[in-house]
C-alpha cells in the first residue's frame, strides 16, 4: 500500500507536523524511531513537499517557506508516485492543489488537522476568527476523515461544523528522550521551554515570571531576537535536536509551556518522557495531553504551576509517556484510512485509476 501525503510544512521546518510525519512514516516502514529494524506494517509513505517546487518567504516568518504550486506539476507528481491512498497534511498551496486534483477526478482523500490557524493569524493581523474557521470548514468539507490528535479537539471540530472527524493519536520515541543524569551548570532550579519561538507560542508569559534558578528556552523563530534582548537572564540555546535535546529535557526541573493555541504539542510528551514535569495553562493542548494524570500543574496562574510542578513525581512522568508509541500511532492512521474507504482502485485486480499529468 502506497500514501501519498501533501504537505505544506517540511524540513527544514522544525515543528510539530514535520515530526509526526516523519515519526509517521519511519513506524509504518519497519524502522521504529531508534533506527532499529522491526516488523513493518506493510504501508510506503511517499511525501509531496515544497521541495518539488519553487518557494517564498512566509510574511512575518521568513524561516518559513510557502510553495508555488502548478497544477500540471501536482498532476505530474502524484502520476509519478501512483498512490493507493491519497492524505492532505496542511491547509496551504500545495494542500489546496492536490484538493483540487482529487476534487477533480472524483479521488477519496483524507485530511488532518494540526494547526490552530485562526488563532495563529490573529496574533498577527486582525482578521475574524469566524472567516478563517469558515475556510477551514470548507477545505476539509470532502474529507473522508478529518484526523486530529486528541478527543476534545475532535468534539471542537465537530461542535464548529467539521464533518467525519477521528482520532489519529501521536507517540513519543522513549528510547531516545528518557531521564538521565545531566549538568547544565546553571543555577537551580532549571524551568525549561521548548517549541517554535514566534507570537503564538506566548513565551513572555514564561519569560515575565518571577522564578528561582534559570529560564531555558530551546528553540528559534521570528521572535527570537527581540525575546532575546528584552529578557537577557533567560537562556537562549537555539534549535537542538536528537541527543542534545534529549539531554536539556534530561537536565531540567519543569517544563513549562506556555502557548494557548497549539493543537496537542509532541513537546509535552517529549518532556513527560524525560522524566520532567509540566506546568502549562488549562487550555486544550495541555489539558488533553496531560487529562488528570499526576504529571503536571494546569493552571491560570502559571507561576503557581511551575511551583506546583516542582513536587510532581518524575516516574509518574516516564510511565505516563510510555503509554504513547509511534507504532501504534502509525497503526492507528492506516486504519482511519481504510475504515472511511479512502483507499483508491488498484489492489487486488481492481482496475487501478487513471492519474493524469
Amino acid at each position: 500500500m502506497r500514501i501519498l501525503v501533501a504537505t505544506d510544512a517540511w524540513h527544514p521546518q522544525v515543528n510539530g507536523v514535520v515530526r509526526t510525519l516523519t515519526k509517521l512514516a519511519d513506524a509504518a516502514k519497519g524502522l521504529n524511531v531508534e533506527g532499529l529494524s522491526v516488523e513493518g506494517l506493510g504501508v510506503e509513505f511517499n511525501f509531496l513537499t515544497p521541495q518539488s517546487f519553487r518557494t517564498f518567504a512566509m510574511p512575518s516568518y521568513r524561516d518559513v517557506r510557502l510553495a508555488m504550486p502548478r497544477p500540471a506539476r501536482i498532476a505530474k507528481l502524484i502520476a509519478e508516485a501512483r498512490p493507493d491512498s491519497i492524505h492532505i497534511a496542511t491547509e496551504g498551496p500545495i494542500g489546496l492543489m492536490v484538493r483540487r486534483y482529487c476534487r477533480q477526478r472524483k479521488l477519496p482523500f483524507t485530511t488532518s488537522f494540526h494547526t490552530r490557524f485562526p488563532e495563529y493569524v490573529r496574533a498577527r493581523v486582525p482578521v475574524p476568527e469566524s472567516l478563517i474557521w469558515r475556510a477551514l470548514r470548507r477545505f476539509h468539507a470532502p474529507s473522508r476523515a478529518v484526523m486530529t490528535a486528541t478527543p476534545a479537539l475532535a468534539r471542537e471540530l465537530t461542535e464548529r461544523g467539521f464533518a467525519n472527524v477521528v482520532l489519529w493519536p501521536r507517540g513519543v520515541d522513549t528510547h531516545l528522550f528518557h531521564p538521565r543524569a545531566i549538568d547544565l551548570c546553571l543555577p537551580t532550579p532549571v524551568f525549561l521551554s521548548v517549541g517554535r519561538v514566534a507570537v503564538e507560542k506566548n513565551l513572555e508569559a514564561f519569560l515575565d515570571l518571577e522564578l528561582p534558578g534559570t529560564k531555558v528556552v530551546v528553540g528559534d523563530g521570528p521572535a527570537r531576537a527581540s525575546l532575546e534582548e528584552a529578557y537577557p537572564d533567560a537562556i537562549f540555546l537555539g534549535e537542538k535536536h536528537g541527543e542534545a535535546l534529549a539531554d536539556i529535557y534530561a537536565a531540567a526541573d519543569v517544563f513549562v509551556f506556555p502557548s494557548k493555541t497549539d493543537t496537542f504539542g509532541l513537546v509535552l510528551l517529549e518532556a513527560l518522557a524525560s522524566g520532567l514535569t509540566v506546568a502549562a495553562f488549562p487550555v486544550k493542548g495541555p489539558r488533553d495531553v496531560i487529562g488528570d494524570a499526576p504529571v503536571g500543574a494546569l493552571d491560570h496562574d502559571l507561576r503557581n504551576a511551575c511551583f506546583t510542578a516542582l513536587g510532581i513525581s518524575r516516574q509518574d512522568c516516564v510511565e505516563f509517556a510510555a503509554n504513547y508509541t509511534w507504532e501504534a500511532s502509525a497503526r492507528a492512521f492506516i486504519d482511519r484510512i481504510k475504515a472511511v474507504g479512502a483507499v483508491l482502485p488498484g489492489r487486488n485486480g481492481a482496475e487501478q485509476p487513471r492519474f493524469v499529468a
